[in-house]
């Protein structure tokens, strides 16, 4: 026994820490783990009885960038008194770095805790072994450094000949050779990944895409850790995996290594390693046509600018992804005052992208700069949809037969992804039947089991047989395009372009295509806006618009709600209008109810005449009340002609006022008619004299 133990030592408990760095040594140096734990016993050799085995942090590095919970509970456990010795195979297994070495160093010197390792048993509180156990701190930490560099350095020579492939992406697998990657060799692999980068430039967003596969029910390999190494796993698919695909250059046949950037920051006390994306010129190594891809170089700068375009940047010059809602201009517009990009506000009733205004407050919101410049959306997008149209329609009918034929590419796509489906399903459905025969049948046990996953992939079978079978129905029904009707069509492309159903983010993709960016300034002098257009290739143009002045309302109010307040004007006034289009449920265009001062804004704005009682006379307007004493006739009699057909008259709304034209009293079948009605004498209702008496007699 060493002259440094006492018996104070003895009294207390014996910790042994036991630490390997990473789960690979773990794994594999099983002698290093021998060693540790056989430390137990020199333990009770120098005396100890109670010796605690503290083991989990294995896996872990001590340079001091990982949580170490069982070494923090062995420190507090020192600094309670409750420890006689702290042991390790290697004094480096307790630390490599400065802090946490010299802070147990510390720890054991005051509370009289003494160290060992394999040969040698150090007391703190003696200056020489305190001397080199601080030593022996330093060594470690610098050897680590030594390590670290070496290791460091060897994969960047390796990096640089393009051979260090740590883990295959999805979609490639590792070889030997002069081309460490190559591609998955699994058909249906290269397929599902060819059709992610196919999608996006249809669709141009990430989300989209994302969305299109869950929409068709397709999946996504994934590669996952397992027994015999990485192998592929079908997933649904999420937004992370489609960016992945997206971003990784390894996809369009380069070689990329050093893309992370690794940095140590200081955090709550900790040393916490930060990881963070270089950019794609600050890449340790990048080697073009490394390998075979699945897209060009080209095709993966084109996807690098779309995305960097749809990211959210208000001072930027990206205009973000194309959204549901109805501002065509989103994303385009800068203010000319401050320079800013213009943000888009929607108000109304549901839903809530009705009305559109763009407004110029990043300055407000971000240094609270006086309110810049803000004006009504509808006109804005009017203006520059007519520019647009008037440059795209020499080539709608090329672009409406191209997308025609996109669309029956997709779904061929769709059907040849379902058909390599269908063939991993049914070779499982073979393979778990191959098991269910290899099993003995006495053995019930394992049989049962195997008939269960049997059923499963037979019943998985049958569902991908009948999406195929609603893809061909689909594809089948689908007709092939017609150049004539085309021809047709693109006579009406403003009509298309304006109708209610047409996609809104189709019309953004396609300004956005021909447009980089609008210049908006507001001349409050002259009462204008003035947008000026910067067009892909160089090319510009300046429209001035006039502004909405104060009170001047433009909203989506339909056409049939306007032809009602037409008619309804010639024999009411706006109030009575108002409450007439309320009782129908008929709404504004901003989801409100009617009110007089909406019905007089409309009427100004689409050139509507008021309602006069003396105009109404002049011209013959009536309602049913005055056209049925104008004709001597009851209401309900000049109403039941009316629905016969006999007599012209207009009813706007199901509930709503009948209106007459006098003109159309006065025409003679029409008078001959309402006198036929009235034709006869009538007698008052009462009891006829041939009918009997039910009372019964008195007398």
């Amino acid at each position: 026994m060493s002259e440094k133990i006492k018996a104070q030592h003895l009294d207390r408990k014996a910790c042994l820490y036991i630490r390997q760095s990473s789960p690979f040594q773990v794994r594999n140096y099983e002698e290093s783990r021998r060693l540790q734990y056989a430390m137990a016993q020199r333990l009770r050799d120098l005396g100890w009885r109670d010796v605690e085995t503290i083991d989990g942090d294995q896996g872990r590095t001590a340079d001091g960038t990982q949580d170490r919970a069982s070494f923090d509970r062995m420190v507090a456990d020192v600094c309670l008194g409750k420890v006689g010795i702290v042991a390790a195979r290697e004094l480096s297994r307790l630390a490599r770095n400065s802090p946490e070495w010299q802070h147990l160093i510390e720890v054991c010197r005051v509370v009289d805790t003494v160290l060992t390792d394999h040969d040698t048993v150090y007391d703190a509180r003696h200056g020489n072994d305190r001397l080199l156990l601080g030593l022996k701190g330093n060594i470690n930490e610098y050897e680590l450094d030594i390590l670290r560099a070496r290791s460091v350095e060897a994969r960047h020579q390796k990096a640089r000949r393009g051979e260090l492939v740590v883990v295959a992406p999805v979609g490639f697998v590792k070889t030997e050779g002069a081309h460490p990657l190559e591609k998955d060799p699994d058909l249906r692999v290269q397929q599902s990944i060819k059709l992610v980068f196919d999608k996006f430039f249809e669709l141009g967003s990430a989300r989209q895409t994302l969305m299109w596969f869950i929409e068709k029910g397709l999946e996504l390999p994934a590669t996952h850790p397992g027994p015999a190494g990485w192998h592929t796993v079908w997933k649904r698919p999420s937004y992370g995996a489609v960016v992945k695909f997206l971003t990784n250059p390894t996809y369009a046949g380069a070689y990329a290594y050093g893309h992370v950037e690794v940095k140590r920051e200081l955090r709550e006390g900790r040393i916490r390693r930060v990881y963070r994306p270089k950019a794609r010129g600050e890449y340790s190594v990048l080697i073009k046509g490394h390998h075979e891809g699945y897209i060009t170089w080209d095709g993966f700068q084109r996807i690098s600018e779309i995305l960097t375009k749809n990211a959210q940047d208000f001072n930027g010059t990206s205009t973000g992804a194309a959204k549901k809602g109805s501002a065509l201009l989103a994303g385009l517009l800068r203010c000319r005052r401050c320079g800013r990009k213009i943000s888009v506000r929607y108000t109304g009733a549901a839903p809530r992208d009705k009305f559109v205004r763009y407004i110029c407050n990043r300055g407000r919101l971000d240094q609270g700069e006086p309110k810049c410049i803000s004006f009504g959306g509808i006109w804005a997008d009017d203006a520059i949809s007519a520019e647009v149209l008037r440059v795209v329609q020499p080539g709608a009918i090329e672009a409406a037969t191209l997308a025609a034929s996109e669309e029956a590419q997709g779904r061929d796509a769709v059907l040849a992804a379902l058909e390599t489906e269908i063939k991993a399903a049914r070779y499982e459905a073979d393979l778990a039947a191959r098991k269910y025969d290899a099993a003995d049948p006495d053995n019930r046990l394992v049989t049962d089991e195997l008939e269960k996953r049997w059923n499963a992939a037979l019943e998985k079978v049958r569902v991908i047989e009948s999406r195929i079978q609603e893809a061909r129905s689909e594809h089948q029904a689908a007709q092939p395009p017609d150049p004539k009707v085309f021809e047709k069509l693109a006579e009406h492309v403003e009509g298309v372009w304006n109708d209610l159903s047409a996609d809104v983010r189709i019309k953004k993709r396609i300004i956005r295509t021909l447009i980089e960016e609008i210049v908006v300034h507001a001349d409050d002098a002259a009462g204008e806006l003035h947008l000026l257009v910067h067009w892909k290739g160089g090319l510009h143009s300046e429209l001035r618009l006039p502004r909405r002045r104060r009170g001047q309302c433009r909203t989506n109010t339909s056409a049939d709600v306007l032809e009602a307040i037409r008619l309804l004007s010639l024999i009411l006034d706006d109030r009575t209008i108002a409450g007439v289009l309320n009782r129908n449920d008929l709404l504004t265009g901003r989801g409100n109810r009617w009110s007089r001062e909406g019905i007089t804004t409309h009427r100004s704005y689409h050139n509507i005449p008021v309602y006069s009682p003396e105009k109404a006379k002049a011209e013959g307007w009536m309602n049913l009340t005055r056209a049925a004493a104008y004709a001597g006739v009851t209401a309900r009699t000049l109403r039941r002609l009316v629905k016969s057909g006999d007599i012209s008259a207009i009813h706007p709304l199901p509930d709503s006022p009948w209106i007459f034209k006098r003109a159309d009293l006065d025409v003679p079948a029409v008078r001959k008619r309402l006198a036929l009605a009235t034709g006869g004498k009538r007698h008052p209702t009462g009891p006829e004299l041939g009918q009997l008496s039910l009372d019964l007699p008195t007398t």
